[in-house]
């Protein structure tokens, strides 16, 4: 005999229909945010992904601990009025009894938490809140604070006793472009790849460790992660298409960073084409008759880079497949670490920057030759009048799509971070636009450049068929027919 439910169980259901839900994440990227256990979380992209309403709601919960001190800063005070005016549709509902001190700014929760929502324009402006800790930190539009000053010092104020109970988190949204793109970018985006958790570092790329004399000395301090969002991400602002026609409408750097979310684009680049998406491919085996090649800019106070090539055989494609970043390096010392990396490849040659075939002033052997002696060989870099321009005007060549293959003439291994990171933020040289701000972070385009002005050529003697990835094999393994 069935059995129907209990009067008890009848009740219990008809109260889980009528109770009132306040707030419920978009399943993907905002639930990622809220629940993301990493100490630094940059939720960003595109613009409509509900990134300032996930700002507002994260800090709901602690509000239950009498310990909770929570801060939220926009550029300036006039900013935040969005924010306050999305936290007083959300907060008395969520949290009965709240009271919003209109003069400070601040919610108090009748158990005495606090969230205070103010503004940090200025650099001097950090001042406001010495002495302060909180346990919860949130910069909305990050990408607003010119420099990384501002984020860094508050990290100082992140603290909280162990009595509380708190974990201690900072969270931030933005979207593409403003004055701070280029140094959010290098925090939270080119590190790794987005939704996965990486170990936080300085500007220097370096991972943040715990101070020497500390019980868990050289081991990494915290976790970084980005989130990214789309329009689409967001059904209430999308479903009607009218956003998204708006957004359709911007000029295309506007539109690629605000539509697409697309964090390579930035005005004044100088190769706006750079699409990470096209360009950028994972690792795989290159076959050892591949044309195989290197290009070098080297600097001792600086940086040197140093780029590897290979050249698909029957079409004009290049893959940089290994990067090479260092600084203070001693010539003779990269060479020893050049020949390391290169054991057991075939490369065919190395280009190098002629300048340093000079003996500026002194009687021994350049830099080059040093190197060269050592067994690492070069040959000098094309840097005749107009070479600058003709190599930037070869990389936009290859960035295009070729139309016979339908594959872009440029492509790099996505472990190349530092490249795919210098390639689309380099800018234009102001007084000369048909050339890149050489006052930029150029050491790895310069290689770069280097590389594509040798124009490699492939042959049918560079063909394996035994590396072919299709299930037809050559009768000739000479030929290749």
């Amino acid at each position: 005999m069935t059995v129907g439910p209990t009067l008890e169980a009848q009740k219990s259901e008809v109260e889980e229909v009528q109770r009132d839900i306040i707030f419920e994440p978009n399943p993907g990227p905002q639930t990622s945010f809220l629940a993301a256990t990493e100490q630094e979380v940059l939720y960003g992209g595109a613009a409509g992904g509900g990134k300032s309403y996930s700002l507002i709601a994260d800090p709901v919960r602690y509000f239950s601990n009498p310990h909770a001190r929570m801060l939220i800063v926009r550029r300036s005070t006039e900013e935040l009025r969005e924010l306050i005016s999305v936290s007083k549709q959300l907060y008395p509902r969520a949290i009965p009894g709240i009271k919003f001190m209109e003069r400070d700014k601040t919610w108090v929760a009748p158990n005495g938490s606090t969230l205070w929502m103010s503004y940090l324009d200025r650099d001097d402006d950090v001042m406001r809140y010495q002495g302060q800790a909180f346990n919860w930190i949130g910069f909305d539009e990050l990408t607003q604070w010119p420099t990384p000053y501002a984020w860094n010092y508050m990290r100082s104020r992140l603290r909280a006793t162990k009595a509380s109970g708190l974990p201690l988190y900072m969270r931030a949204t933005s979207n593409p472009g403003g004055p701070g793109h280029q140094w959010v970018k290098k925090t939270f985006i080119d590190p790794n790849t987005p939704n996965k958790a990486f170990w936080a570092t300085d500007e220097n790329g370096e991972t943040i460790r715990w101070p020497v004399g500390h019980s868990r000395e050289n081991e990494p301090l915290f976790k970084r992660k980005f989130i990214p969002a789309t329009l689409f991400d967001n059904p209430y602002l999308s479903e009607d298409g009218m956003y998204e026609a708006n957004l359709l409408s911007l000029p295309e750097h506007q539109r690629r960073q605000l539509l697409e979310g697309d964090w390579d684009i930035n005005e004044g680049a100088a190769f706006p084409e750079f699409n990470r998406r096209v360009h950028v491919s994972e690792p795989y085996d290159i076959p050892a008759s591949w044309v195989r090649f290197r290009a070098c800019d080297y600097g001792y106070s600086s940086y040197t880079g140093v780029l590897w090539f290979a050249v698909v055989p029957g079409s004009e494609q290049l893959v940089v497949y290994r990067e090479l970043y260092v600084s203070k390096i001693l010539a003779t010392d990269l060479a020893d670490m050049i020949l390391e990396l290169e054991e057991g490849e075939k490369i065919r040659y190395g280009v190098l920057d002629s300048s340093l075939w000079h003996n500026r002033g002194d009687t021994g052997p350049s830099l080059a030759e040093q190197m060269i002696t050592k067994g690492c060989r070069w040959r000098p870099a094309d840097r005749s009048r107009g070479s600058r321009v003709a190599g930037k005007n070869e990389i936009h060549r290859r960035l295009q799509i070729d139309d016979f293959t339908e594959e872009p003439r440029l492509v790099i291994f996505d472990h190349c971070k530092n490249i795919i990171s210098q390639l689309p933020s380099i800018p234009l040289d102001k007084k000369n636009p048909e050339d890149v701000d050489t006052h930029s972070e150029d050491h790895l385009y310069d290689a770069l450049r280097y590389g594509v002005q040798t124009r490699p050529r492939s042959n049918v003697f560079d063909f394996d068929p035994a590396s072919q990835r299709t299930g037809f094999q050559a009768s000739d393994p000479t030929f290749g027919y």
